[in-house]
């Protein structure tokens, strides 16, 4: 009977394990996005 249980046991550790595995990963939030470097113009007068 204990080994009926054991099994039991594994099979759903390992079902938990698998659907766990195959989740996606959170994704991270992007950072925000950035203007290009302005360089500052010389000919302004």
């Amino acid at each position: 009977m204990w080994l009926l249980l054991l099994e039991a046991g594994v099979a759903l550790f390992l079902l938990v394990f698998i659907v766990w595995w195959t989740l996606p990963s959170a994704k991270k939030p992007n950072p925000p996005a950035q203007e290009p470097n302005k360089q500052p113009d010389d000919r302004q007068q």
